[in-house]
């Protein structure tokens, strides 16, 4: 079992920057495939985001590649998704997952563990 804990939503205008945490508790976070996924309001989640156990392996749903980064600490148990260059389009519910495997999943049935997710809102 983990437990995550996102933070570091909020309001940013468009062009800026934001960087969310997500903290997990639990044991053996590095056993643990990460990956970000968005809701925004009348529309499925979707992948945004994900890192191998090692976080040498990241992958990105094409609208993020170039603006986002998703990285680890694994020393502190924590995963980041920077956030750069953001427009209203990124506006959504931001949630962390968690999955207990090797194999790095792109949906959301692929993660066994999730946060309770932190709001995200650009302005144009």
């Amino acid at each position: 079992q983990v437990q995550l804990v996102e933070s570091g939503g909020g309001l940013v205008q468009a062009g800026g920057s934001l960087r969310l945490s997500c903290a997990a508790s639990g044991r053996m976070f590095d056993n643990y495939v990460m990956g970000w996924f968005r809701q925004a309001p009348g529309k499925e989640r979707e992948f945004v985001a994900a890192i191998s156990r090692g976080g040498t392996t990241t992958y990105y749903t094409d609208s993020v590649k170039g603006r986002f980064t998703i990285s680890r600490d694994n020393a502190k148990d924590t995963v980041y998704l920077q956030m750069n260059s953001l427009n209203a389009e990124d506006t959504a519910v931001y949630y962390c997952a968690a999955d207990f495997s090797i194999e790095v999943y792109t949906t959301a049935n692929g993660y066994d563990f999730w946060g309770q997710g932190t709001q995200v809102t650009v302005s144009s």
